[in-house]
């Protein structure tokens, strides 16, 4: 079974125990049936809500603190599980290796164990709101990591508005954190769909190319970035010569490709996550098209080339260094910290496993360490200490954020990327 067939099986074992339909003997037998190891079990049960507490280790005694409170509200199985899961597990890897350290430091000077609580959201919007309410209400958490993706996160901007919760988003558009005013208690790490599209306008133009098609999935990750691709593109002196749609379930994209096809596009933008892009890039290779082919930042982990197989090669696309962290230059600010990130995911959850989804939850959890030592879990405060955020070297980019900007990265977050051999190559010229 494929890894990421693998996951999804775990998770839906893990609910059956959550929902007491799996004695927890049966769950691990099966689990173990399917070469999981213990930590990835404790994860799979701590995302479902199928453990008392998160999984982590018992930490370093002696914490003289109250336990600051996080919340994590996830796409862990459903639609956007291939990005959830990362993230989920990066967070539960950090809550650990903090814990087992003594915990971080208060303004009040005692040592504080952390506590990640993580809900599984089933990438639908109705259960985020539900994940949201219990997180504010009933764990009262100091902040919230999440959701996994756009249509998720929109769900709750209204909640934790109303509630006056700080929110860090690990969605990608910018309508998230835009406009400000509108969006006081919302952040985000991952770069913006108008960012990412930036950088496809400019190597277009680059290499001269005048008409292309864009092929967006009908979610709203798809929708947000098809907005920004009309404003832009004609600013960029680019004609949009197909602009067609596709269901993020859809297991054929020929008729869209085809459209393509017999236009006179001179390069192709398929916009989605995971699985229907993986269906697209093989159906674009099928029909032996040969014109340059863009996708978005949405399809940067190990399942989409799972999926995808040699379909895949030659394909571009907007993403963050991670993926490529060992090409970079020995004077890039961020190089150490993704090789370290890159090194004690892999440790903990397999060769090749790293991702840009999990480097979004990573980015998110440690801003949230370093404003909870800074102010306590103050909720206005850690707003505030949020917004005054700078310098701040992650693993998607050097975080500058302020009052105009909750997003906070440039285009030095952007890395042009290709596949290759079934693997991530930087594109350098």
């Amino acid at each position: 079974m494929a890894d990421y067939d693998a996951r999804r099986t775990i998770d839906g074992l893990a609910r059956q125990v959550r929902d007491g339909r799996l004695s927890r003997r049966e769950f691990v037998r099966r689990a173990a049936a399917l070469g999981l190891s213990a930590p990835l079990m404790g994860a799979a049960l701590a995302a479902c809500g199928a453990t008392a507490t998160p999984t982590a280790g018992s930490g370093a005694a002696g914490a003289a603190g109250e336990e600051y409170k996080i919340g994590a509200n996830l796409d862990t199985s459903g639609a956007g599980s291939s990005l959830g899961v990362p993230e989920r597990d990066t967070l539960i890897l950090y809550e650990k290796q903090v814990n087992d350290a003594g915990g971080i430091k208060g303004p009040d000077g005692k040592n504080h164990r952390i506590r990640v609580i993580i809900y599984d959201n089933t990438s639908d919007e109705a259960q985020s709101v539900q994940v949201t309410r219990k997180l504010i209400d009933d764990d009262k958490v100091a902040i919230i990591i999440g959701a996994t993706r756009t249509a998720t996160t929109q769900a709750i901007i209204g909640e934790v508005t109303r509630a006056q919760v700080p929110l860090i988003s690990l969605a990608a558009s910018a309508a998230l954190v835009e406009p400000v005013a509108e969006r006081k208690w919302i952040f985000k790490t991952p770069q913006s769909d108008a960012l990412m599209i930036a950088n496809i306008l400019k190597t277009s133009q680059g290499r001269g190319y005048k008409r292309i098609a864009f092929l967006s999935a009908g979610d709203a990750f798809g929708s947000t970035a098809r907005d920004v691709w009309l404003k832009r593109a004609p600013e960029a002196g680019i004609t949009t010569t197909v602009d067609d749609r596709f269901g993020v379930s859809d297991k054929d994209l020929t008729t869209q490709l085809n459209r393509v096809k017999s236009s006179d596009a001179e390069a192709l933008v398929l916009w989605g996550i995971t699985d229907a892009t993986a269906v697209g890039v093989k159906n674009y290779a099928d029909l032996g098209m040969k014109i340059p082919i863009f996708l978005s930042h949405g399809v940067a982990n190990r399942a989409f080339l799972d999926l995808a197989g040699p379909a895949a090669n030659g394909a571009l696309l907007p993403a963050g260094k991670l993926l490529t962290a060992e090409s970079l230059p020995d004077s890039d600010a961020q190089k150490q910290v993704l090789l370290k990130y890159a090194r004690e995911y892999e440790a903990a959850y397999g060769a090749g496993k790293r991702n840009t989804f999990g480097g979004h939850a990573w980015d998110a959890l440690q801003i949230a360490l370093q404003v909870l030592g800074k102010v306590g879990p103050d909720r206005a405060k850690i707003r505030d200490e949020i917004e005054g955020v700078k310098g701040f070297v992650g693993i998607t980019g050097i975080f500058n954020f302020s009052a105009q900007d909750h997003n906070g990265l440039d285009e030095r977050a952007v890395q042009l990327t290709t596949i290759e051999g079934g693997n991530w190559k930087a594109v350098t010229a």
